[in-house]
């Protein structure tokens, strides 16, 4: 029997307050969460700063290297907003402004009585031939070109927009977790645990050690699309466990 293979993605953060630590990126582990319980991979994260070219060049890597790539950040009314234009860079078309969402923010501003300046005409500049993205929270679009989702960075709109992404997106066979506590440390458990792993090449295992302050201990996490796999797995972590705790007493 075949099976079609997991739906990849990837995710651009884009913004050098990011990488100052100025700010704290919020919207990768949302993002994670998101795409496992849909069923994509999420395989690759990249950090770049508010470079063109940088960003750019990341994004056509990751955009020929999984099936949908997730950006955010760089789509304001400022200077240092440049997500836009690298996009376009990346695609090889020019930044035009977009006539749906400069109507949109015509409205928008009109009914705040608020002059609709040129640096909040910036947000309205997509890739010729992209397609919008809706925002619940500030009406500002974001946009998606080919297999590229372009969103906010603010972690508030990034969740908005991604509730609006999320349908146009296949559902996925989602992956299956079983964790057990495990009261030995990584180097106790490597080798029997890489034997098992060995023969269940179907899931994944991995090994999160934690120290109390007197004795250290691992959880351990089974991952998996096939349940079937992720219970034999699990039962033959729970029996390695069972008998290093005998051994151990005896």
């Amino acid at each position: 029997m075949t099976t079609e293979p997991p739906t990849t993605a990837a995710m651009l953060a884009i913004g050098d307050e990011i990488l100052s630590g100025r700010t704290k990126d919020k919207n990768i582990g949302h993002l994670a969460e998101l795409l496992t319980v849909a069923g994509i991979d999420l395989k690759e994260v990249r950090i770049v700063g508010d470079e063109p070219a940088f960003i750019a060049d990341s994004l056509n890597t990751l955009r020929r290297g999984y099936d949908f790539v997730f950006t955010s950040g760089g789509i304001g009314p400022t200077h240092d907003d440049v997500t836009a234009d690298a996009v376009a860079a990346a695609f090889g078309v020019e930044a035009v402004e977009h006539p749906e969402a400069v109507a949109l923010l015509e409205r928008y501003y009109a009914g705040r009585d608020l002059p609709f300046t040129e640096a909040r005409r910036r947000m309205t500049r997509t890739p010729k031939g992209a397609s919008l993205i809706a925002n619940a929270v500030s009406v500002a679009p974001g946009f998606r070109m080919d297999n590229v989702f372009v969103m906010a960075g603010v972690p508030r709109i990034f969740q908005a927009m991604m509730e609006e992404v999320l349908p146009l997106l296949p559902a996925g066979r989602a992956v299956e977790s079983l964790s057990l506590d495990c009261r030995f440390g990584e180097g106790e458990i490597g080798d029997p645990l890489r034997a098992i792993a060995k023969t269940h090449p179907g899931v994944a295992i991995g090994s999160y050690p934690r120290f109390d302050g007197e004795r250290h201990s691992t959880e351990l996490v089974l991952r998996s699309r096939d349940r079937a796999a992720l219970e034999a797995a699990g039962a033959e972590v729970a029996g390695m466990l069972a008998a290093m705790e005998a051994a151990r007493s005896g």
